[in-house]
């Protein structure tokens, strides 16, 4: 540590924000001799991950599954039910979602001596100063971490009815019998099956022209269709032009391909991105400009436009991942408090749908990589080819490979699998490392593992497979 950081009047660093990137630089700043001041007026402590995200949906997500595994495996002479009381598992949701937040949360900062949480609303009056609760407080550095909240599209009626989102589509204590979705990316995604596991009859809308508009639709179309097959409707190219309510049910107006449709649900939930918590926060007053959507412009090393004031998390755009939000909280912090100047690097950055099955990708698709100048060529593995799968029975899905057709230089990978994202991380190191397929290949991988498909798919690149004995030997 360096003698300008263990003063007797350390370093003031202020935090406005209480999620993962407000946690992760109160952590690093503290660790850097700081004195940090944590001002929150958003969710509980913890942040979107914790108290309305990632944590109550992956739990809920396994908890669906528990529920639809029992009447829809695919194994002979076995025969099972299952029953719901939505509520008990609602509450199970709740208490799993208050230990976590006690635990990573609370306990973490309460032994940091130097780390003061505040739970208030911030707005800067000046460069370097912000207002909480009347009193003026000055800091040598300032990060805003404040997150996004739902987006609300401008739709006719929208604001008449009692929709859901994300946030409270999980405080439900009884379980809709009909629901339609508004957005067909990760969250919609997420929530239609739990739900629809669950019982809901559930439909999907997408603006798009397909799912998970952002990704290759080998992917989209594969999802879609197992979705279909669990009886979710997923309906795309669908522009809900009105909203109203009628006879219990919430009744939309939809443009699906030109044609005027209507559908009707007992809940309407709207998923259809995320909107920047900057607004409120004075930002004018402090110089920190923001882009056309009111997400906080930063450089490579998450400075604003506003000396000594970092941004980190959801607040300044993409990715939005609560990983990449500690990754960028933690680097805020130590670019502040540091002599050394660190630029954010999120290559290869992983990424999961936790779907079932799941859709999960690193690295560069083939436009991604042929817009990065490489020559990309791709094998595409078909679950059908891998003994794990067979042998459990589900053999939804593929793994596909994306490499530089000149140099074997691995680029990237894309899965739609059953717990895809566990074959991520290995596909992450080998892009890391620069290794080439053939070295992907050459790795031993134990006989009937799921992750047997990354070499087979390796292989299947010079080899046909069918030519292979039963350890790809």
């Amino acid at each position: 540590m360096s003698d300008h950081h263990s003063t007797n009047d350390p370093t003031h660093f202020l935090i406005i924000g209480g999620g993962s990137a407000a946690f992760a630089a109160a952590i690093e700043a503290h660790g850097l001799g700081a004195r940090v001041t944590i001002v929150n007026d958003g969710l509980p402590i913890g942040g979107t991950c914790v108290n309305v995200g990632c944590v109550p949906s992956k739990f809920l997500l396994r908890a669906a599954e528990a529920h639809h595994f029992p009447t829809h495996h695919r194994f002979a002479g076995i025969k099972g039910t299952s029953k719901v009381n939505f509520s008990e598992v609602i509450a199970q949701k709740r208490a799993l979602v208050e230990s976590l937040r006690q635990a990573k949360y609370i306990d973490v900062i309460d032994p940091l001596d130097r780390v003061q949480y505040r739970q208030a609303r911030a707005r800067f009056v000046g460069p370097k100063t912000v207002e909480v609760d009347g009193e003026h407080i000055t800091a040598d550095h300032i990060l805003i971490a404040t997150g996004t909240t739902p987006a609300v599209p401008p739709i006719d009626g929208l604001d008449a009815v009692d929709y859901l989102t994300n946030e409270t589509a999980f405080e439900l204590n009884e379980l809709p019998e009909s629901m339609v979705i508004l957005g067909g990316s990760y969250v919609g995604l997420e929530i239609a099956q739990i739900f629809s596991r669950f019982g809901t009859r559930v439909t999907v809308l997408e603006a798009q022209p397909q799912i998970l508009p952002a990704e290759a639709n080998d992917l989209s179309e594969g999802l879609a269709a197992y979705f279909g097959d669990e009886g979710i409707e997923v309906v795309t190219n669908a522009q809900t032009t009105r909203i109203r309510s009628g006879d219990n049910k919430v009744v939309l107006s939809v443009d699906v391909n030109g044609q005027p449709r209507e559908f009707s649900a007992e809940r309407l939930l709207v998923a259809t991105g995320r909107r920047p918590n900057s607004d409120a926060l004075g930002l004018d007053k402090a110089g920190v400009a923001v882009d056309t959507h009111g997400f906080i412009t930063v450089d490579s090393a998450l400075n604003t436009t506003a000396e000594n004031i970092y941004a980190a998390g959801d607040v300044i755009g993409h990715p939005m991942f609560v990983y990449t939000d500690a990754y960028e909280g933690k680097l805020a912090a130590r670019n502040a408090l540091s002599p050394q100047t660190s630029k954010v690097n999120y290559h290869p950055l992983p990424w999961v749908v936790f779907t079932d099955p799941q859709v999960a990708g690193v690295g560069f698709d083939e436009r991604q990589a042929a817009e990065e100048g490489f020559d990309p060529q791709s094998t595409v593995l078909p679950l059908t080819e891998v003994p794990r799968a067979i042998a459990a029975r589900d053999t939804r899905g593929f793994i596909k490979l994306i490499r530089d057709r000149h140099t074997d230089r691995l680029l990237g990978a894309r899965i739609l699998a059953p717990e895809g994202s566990e074959l991520l991380m290995e596909i992450a190191v080998a892009l890391r490392q620069e290794m080439t397929v053939a070295e992907l290949a050459d790795i031993l991988h134990p006989y009937l593992t799921l992750s047997e498909g990354i070499r087979l798919a390796a292989l299947s690149f010079d080899k046909k497979l069918e030519a292979l004995s039963c350890c790809a030997g």
